[in-house]
């Protein structure tokens, strides 16, 4: 077995890299959370300190545990400090450009050895990889599931170039962090978000063609196919946005029509009703304290 990966750099603090941050720290892995924006870096704070009191409040952990999470964690505006990583997880937004920009920046800064990971949830790993500067077979998919903590997958998305040891290595993090990894291959949504996106998106349909109310919709699905919650339901939790720029992915990956985002989905997410990001999308949510 190769030498464990004592700590790693989490690039993007929003939502899913404050849960990888706050899961790697977990389990004993020193962990600088990054993020260009302080303002992020101070969410991603307050959300582990939220997490961490619930768990001392459920006597999960000691006072003792929650303290030496807290030291595993460092914050920081930039990752140039952190150079002689070993391994590094982008968390930026669902954006082409955004992550390939980023892994360019990543093959300037990080040792030729570093292994790069997307947590992507749809985009083609060989293409992000064009951007690594000659390092493609460093570069692979480590796509977690929100919320982070919470759920065991890690869905390992291997590209054309992504080497055998890249490969190894990843799924040895992924079980270090207490996740189960999946391999899956490199095409448009890999396995989860393309059998999951089609579902949510069919639903959007059957409630704009009136077929019957969101919250029936959503019950019929999880008293009749025993899903812990609705597709509508899950859309909020994922985000609309999220959900549609998926589904753009798909279509423009597969050229088929089916995956095409639903019209209401559409006007929903140019309405700024994004789901619980907003306290608003397919349904309405009190404000949380």
């Amino acid at each position: 077995m190769s030498t464990p990966i004592e700590s790693i750099v989490v690039v993007g603090a929003g939502t899913m890299g404050s849960g990888i941050a706050l899961t790697a720290a977990q389990f004993g892995i020193r962990t600088i959370q990054c993020d260009f924006s302080q303002t992020q870096l101070e969410k991603a704070r307050s959300y582990h300190q939220k997490q961490l009191s619930r768990l001392l409040e459920k006597q999960k952990i000691t006072p003792a545990d929650a303290e030496a999470i807290r030291t595993r964690i460092e914050y920081a505006t930039d990752y140039a400090h952190a150079g002689n990583a070993s391994f590094v997880i982008e968390a930026a937004s669902e954006n082409q450009e955004v992550k390939k920009k980023l892994f360019k920046s990543f093959s300037e800064t990080f040792p030729t050895g570093t292994i790069l990971a997307s947590n992507t949830s749809s985009i083609s790993i060989t293409d992000i990889a064009t951007a690594a500067g000659g390092r493609a077979d460093h570069v692979i998919g480590m796509h977690f599931f929100n919320p982070v903590p919470v759920m065991r997958l890690v869905e390992i998305v291997r590209g054309l170039a992504t080497s055998e040891e890249t490969l190894v290595r990843t799924a040895e993090l992924a079980k270090a962090m207490g996740k189960t990894p999946v391999s899956a291959n490199d095409r448009a949504g890999f396995v989860s978000n393309r059998v999951l996106m089609p579902m949510i998106n069919e639903a959007f349909y059957a409630w704009m063609e009136g077929v019957a109310r969101p919250e029936d919709i959503d019950q019929i699905m999880v008293l009749g196919c025993n899903f812990p919650m609705g597709p509508l339901r899950l859309a909020d939790f994922i985000g609309l946005d999220v959900c549609h720029d998926i589904m753009m992915v798909l279509h423009r990956e597969l050229g088929d029509q089916k995956f095409f985002p639903c019209p209401l989905l559409r006007q929903l997410v140019t309405a700024g009703r994004l789901g619980d990001k907003t306290m608003r999308g397919v349904f309405e949510y009190a404000a949380r304290t």
